[in-house]
């Protein structure tokens, strides 16, 4: 029986009585949706969050929530140590701290998309790098990188947004292959349009002003962002898609979570449509067509 194979029943029986999970990005949105939830079906959780207070409110019988900045190796590696101090170990990570910014390619500058792809996609390695080896010497573990549909599917005035989650979606694929023979599990979730925090947090690139050559289309594009988002599901439905995972032996290499129309545009349509057909529908629903 290989180091796998041990592994997975063990750590199956670990995960129905007390598994440590830890979330980052929890202080709202789909982070938060799913901290509250798996800590409600028995789970300890570690929700993380930039901003999180230095000891839990008097009283307070929610999910824990420690500070980590994903953008700092230094704040990742602070935060597993303390989690694993008082736990012993780590067997699930949601990669799930993220933001947005949206503007013409054009128009956003270097340092604006470094500091996407520092956020989407370093803060998912570094969470990774730090994770990794608690895992294995577990024998056992389980991490879901929160992706996008707009991984799958590059999305007009979200061009970096979108790279950085097409890098997301690369990384995992590879990781996953990685790591089985340590009896690690590796997925991803490609969530639609949601009814969290995001719209409002999205940052718009400085340059993308009214003074832009892409001013116009680009506004027709977000106001149709926000409203299919203001829209969009309930992120219950993430968390109950990540308890299912935990308790799947053998996940999928990642799951689409969110409208009907948005998982098949970015499914079978694409993969049955020419892509000069495909695109001009993309640009249809953003109403720059």
């Amino acid at each position: 029986m290989n180091q796998m194979q041990a592994g997975l029943p063990q750590a199956a029986e670990h995960l129905r009585t007390r598994g440590v999970v830890l979330i980052t990005g929890a202080s709202s949105g789909i982070g938060k949706a799913c901290a509250e939830h798996l800590h409600a079906r028995g789970f300890r959780v570690y929700g993380t969050s930039r901003r999180a207070p230095e000891a839990p409110p008097p009283g307070s019988s929610g999910f824990q929530l420690v500070a980590m900045d994903v953008t700092s190796e230094d704040s990742v590696t602070a935060a597993i140590r303390q989690i694993l101090a008082r736990e012993g170990r780590i067997d699930v990570v949601l990669n799930n701290a993220g933001d947005g910014i949206a503007g013409a390619v054009e128009d956003t500058s270097i340092e604006e998309a470094r500091r996407q792809l520092d956020t989407n996609f370093f803060g998912v390695l570094r969470v990774c790098r730090a994770a990794l080896p608690i895992m294995r010497a577990q024998g056992s573990g389980l991490i879901v990188n929160i992706s996008s549909l707009g991984g799958l599917v590059g999305l007009p005035f979200q061009g970096l947004y979108s790279a950085s989650k097409f890098a997301v979606e690369g990384l995992t694929e590879v990781l996953r292959m990685e790591v089985r023979p340590f009896g690690v599990r590796v997925t991803l979730i490609e969530p639609g349009d949601f009814r969290t925090g995001f719209t409002a947090q999205r940052r718009k690139a400085a340059a993308a002003d009214g003074h832009s050559a892409y001013a116009v289309r680009f506004g027709k594009a977000l106001a149709i962002m926000e409203r299919d988002e203001a829209g969009g599901a309930d992120p219950l439905a993430v968390a109950r898609l990540l308890e299912r995972i935990i308790h799947t032996q053998s996940p999928l290499p990642r799951y689409k979570v969110g409208r009907f129309f948005q998982k098949l545009s970015t499914g079978l349509l694409r993969q049955i449509l020419p892509q000069k057909l495909f695109e001009y529908l993309l640009m249809m629903s953003y109403g720059l067509s």
